[in-house]
């Protein structure tokens, strides 16, 4: 009886015949099928008999992960995904496709040394048809993606949990038997509802982890179905293979670590396909054993050609990718990854493994999770009377335990899924392991979706063990109930953190609160808000917490000047250029607070560096004619503000201030630069053509050119579109019809009288230069 349940359904095609090529045991067929059935039943306590269809097996993974997240489905855009999506120029339509495969995945020239280096364009595409279809952007239709996109990868990890724990095996008739369908499931099921999934799923950044995974696992089945069994002996479908390693690639270009499929295609193709016993070889290579030369893989003409198709395009696709980087690697900083940048090679190794025993923490007891664990959340480990050493041993003890009973293991069935599930937990994760490259960060959520499937596995196979070896089965199915009715709760509050920043930068306050950067963003989002006293208690925490913080000097002097604390202001700034030197942000704010200072030598130096240090700076160019306008530099003025507008045509302010420029001296002049003004004007609005303050200044210069009825009709316009602007009535407050106002046009087209027309467009000749939220640029969350 067990047999026959965990063969297949009521109604499935019975296995009259089974491959022996891919059957895992030394026993003969039939033994290995029993011995795979009578374990996969040993979790009949746990999952139903009733869900054991694959249909409708799949049908509960899916409903579960999306209960798990839908929650997040009305977020906003949080956290890197204002960087990605919202700034991102590579989602807008006026970008050519062709650059997306020229830009890293922040919108930046791969070819430029501040790029970040990620080369993720396919993921990129995705976002800009996502924005294209919405209309914009629109946080749920991104939210609702990642959602679905989980929710597939879950479903389709039933099919491939059912190969890594029961093999390929096949009927008579060609179809795939799933020989451990409570397995699966259970495995499928504890994937789905694993808590430190949420950043993927609920940021929308995350997409680029889902789309690799589904691709990775693509590649995985395709892979399999490479080896699906034919008449003869070791024989394969080049073409899956072939297919097999360019959906690799797709997973790459989705996200780096879906290469690594390769690694895990090869592994399995060797240890199950191949049926190598490693032990067994080990010992016939010390004891130079001549019955080596019989080894069955060694002489598999097939597995030594799918092996060189599998190197040779994995190192094909990792050439193509490192020229597209063109300058190297990316240059990461001390608070990114600290233990990289110790100077003792023990030192390094030893907070290495620390990460890595973090990384399985958060697989084991995903409570504490934090959107971000540098700059100083995890102090190094420089002394070995640190008790935190201990997680080291933990983790290795674990490891070795592990690596021991899959190697020497008698059962040739557990050998194959304790390597299969190391193999999937260890090597996605490799490419952030530090091993290869340095990488941007100390812990990471994200980069555990495709590892934890591993874990997942592991934990079905010790539920199983537990299982078997224990007559309390009631209290181990109450305790994996637990686990998944635990993770999907604690999925759908963490899902609601990540619904907006406030919530979730202040989450991870309790969770690391020697961050600096989580204060940082707590500041930049109360900033924002206009709460500025609060925003600087934080910002003055994140600079006490690491002194070396130039983003949080930068946003902190930028709030001081506008109370009018210049000094502190201009120290602050001075400080974080001194540490990043080329930090034009930092330069740019440094020059106003000198400027405001009337210090303008010296401010007017800051302005040039900024520029040296960025030289396609709208911003910065606009800040320094504002400083030459002040000095009566007029030429100066105006070439700095036009070349703000050739490097950011819509740049308003800009725009306007040439155009009082030119109104103004061409008051003083007698008209003399009014048909300048004017061009200016015209150019403008044909760029910005619903600004209504361009429209305002360019109809105060026509009605001094005395064109009064096309400046009435641009005046007028500008009264439409912003009612509420006191400056734009001048003197006709008092004035409460749009027929009393053309009246009055009427009128002074008689009269003729320029100095009315003055009056009533606010005297336009003693203006102010605009100044504007562009005068000042703080740093992004970081």
């Amino acid at each position: 009886m067990i047999v026959s349940r965990a063969l297949g359904a009521p109604g499935e095609e019975q296995p009259t015949q089974v491959s022996s090529q891919h059957n895992a045991g030394a026993r003969g067929r039939r033994p290995a099928v029993f011995r795979m059935a009578e374990w996969d039943a040993n979790l009949d306590h746990i999952i139903p008999s009733s869900v054991l269809p694959p249909l409708w097996a799949k049908l509960l993974v899916g409903f579960v992960s999306l209960v798990c997240f839908a929650r997040s489905y009305d977020g906003d855009f949080v956290f890197d995904d204002s960087e990605a999506i919202v700034n991102n120029k590579d989602l807008r339509a006026e970008t050519p496709l062709g650059d997306l495969w020229h830009h890293d995945f922040w919108g930046n020239r791969l070819s430029s040394n501040t790029s970040h280096k990620s080369y993720r364009p396919l993921t990129v595409l995705t976002f800009r048809m996502n924005y294209y279809l919405s209309g914009g952007f629109h946080p749920v239709s991104f939210h609702v993606v990642n959602i679905l996109l989980h929710s597939g990868v879950s479903i389709l990890l039933v099919d491939v949990f059912s190969v890594l724990f029961g093999g390929l095996q096949y009927t008579s008739k060609g179809r795939r038997l799933n020989l451990a369908p409570r397995s699966s499931l259970l495995a499928a099921l504890l994937f789905a509802v694993h808590p430190v999934h949420t950043e993927c799923v609920a940021a929308v950044v995350g997409c680029a982890d889902l789309l690799a995974a589904l691709f990775f696992l693509l590649s995985f089945l395709g892979y399999c179905k490479a080896l699906k069994e034919t008449n003869k002996e070791g024989t394969h479908s080049t073409f899956w293979v072939l297919l097999s390693i360019l959906l690799g690639a797709v997973a790459m270009l989705c996200k780096e670590q879906g290469i690594t499929v390769l690694g895990l295609n090869a592994i399995f193709d060797i240890l199950v396909i191949g049926k190598l016993n490693v032990l067994e070889m080990v010992r016939k290579v010390l004891r130079k054993d001549k019955s080596l030369e019989n080894t069955g893989v060694l002489r598999t003409e097939g597995l030594l050609f799918r092996m060189s198709l599998l190197a040779l395009g994995g190192t094909g696709v990792l050439y193509v990718r490192w020229k597209i980087m063109g300058t190297g690697p990316p240059a990461f900083t001390e608070v990114d990854n600290p233990a990289s940048f110790a100077g003792s090679m023990l030192v390094r190794a030893v907070n290495y493994n620390y990460y890595y025993s973090l990384n399985a923490w958060l697989l084991l007891c995903p409570w504490w999770l934090c959107f971000d664990w540098s700059m100083g959340c995890i102090p190094l480990i420089k002394s070995a009377g640190d008790w935190r050493a201990v997680a080291l041993a933990a983790l290795w003890f674990c490891l070795i335990g592990l690596i021991r009973q899959a190697l020497c293991s008698e059962d040739s069935h557990e050998r194959r899924i304790l390597t299969l599930g190391l193999g999937f937990l260890i090597i996605p994760f490799l490419p952030a392991s530090n091993l290869f490259f340095r990488v941007g960060f100390v812990v990471a959520e994200r980069v555990l979706y495709l590892p934890s499937a591993g874990y997942c596995m592991l934990l079905t196979f010790g539920f199983g063990v537990l299982s078997k070896h224990t007559k309390k089965k009631k209290l181990i199915a109450a305790f994996v109930l637990g686990i998944l009715f635990i993770n999907t709760l604690r999925c759908v509050i963490r899902s609601g953190a990540w619904r907006s920043e406030e919530q979730l930068f202040r989450s991870a306050l309790s969770v690391c609160p020697l961050n600096a950067k989580v204060h940082y963003n707590v500041g930049k989002n109360l900033a924002d808000k206009g709460n500025q006293t609060a925003a600087i208690r934080y910002y003055r925490e994140a600079v006490r917490l690491n002194p070396k913080y130039v983003h949080a000097m930068n946003n902190l002097g930028n709030i001081l000047k506008e109370r009018n604390e210049l000094q502190e202001a201009e120290e602050l700034l001075s400080l974080a250029v001194q540490i990043q030197p080329d930090f034009a942000a930092a330069w740019m704010n440094l020059g106003i607070v000198q400027n405001s200072l009337k210090r303008f030598q010296a401010a007017e130096q800051s302005y040039r560096t900024a520029i040296k240090h960025r030289r396609k700076y709208p911003d910065c160019y606009y800040n320094l004619g504002r400083l030459y306008a002040d000095l009566n530099r007029h030429v100066d003025a105006l070439n700095a503000w036009r070349n703000a507008t050739v490097l950011k045509p819509e740049h308003s302010l800009a725009w306007n201030n040439m155009i009082i420029l030119l109104d103004n001296t061409g008051v003083e002049k007698r008209f003399g630069n009014l048909a300048q003004a004017e061009a200016v004007g015209r150019e403008a609005l044909e760029l910005i053509p619903n600004d209504h303050s361009l429209m305002f200044s360019l109809a105060n210069v026509l009605g001094k050119s005395r064109k009064y009825k096309e400046s009435e009709a641009l005046f007028l316009k500008a009264i439409k579109a912003h009612p509420n602007t006191a400056s734009y009535h001048g003197n006709l407050d008092n004035v409460p019809h749009k027929m009393k106002i053309r009246s009055w046009f009427l009128v002074q087209r008689k009269r003729n009288k320029g100095p009315m027309w003055d009056s009533l467009v606010g005297m336009k000749e003693t203006r102010k230069y605009n100044g504007g939220d562009r005068s000042r640029e703080n740093a992004v969350k970081y």
